[in-house]
């Protein structure tokens, strides 16, 4: 899977957490990809954001990928 199309969903459930009342909304955005997501999605968005391409992605994506 394209690294842009693994950054429009992980932004869209960032989106939707956001919107979540509370405090951990990077928590349970990484509890989301932990659990729907394949270990393949997990690590490509990690080396994609690890390789500095880190402004097109929601801060709670950046915030949840050390919990997973």
């Amino acid at each position: 899977m394209s690294p842009e199309k693994l950054v429009r969903m992980a932004n869209q459930i960032a989106t939707f957490f956001a919107s979540q009342p509370g405090t951990d909304q990077a928590e349970r955005v990484a509890a989301h990809l932990k659990d729907f997501w394949g270990p393949e999605m997990r690590s490509e968005l990690k080396s994609y954001v690890a390789a500095g391409h880190d402004g097109d992605v929601d801060e709670l994506v950046v915030r949840a990928l050390p919990l997973i």
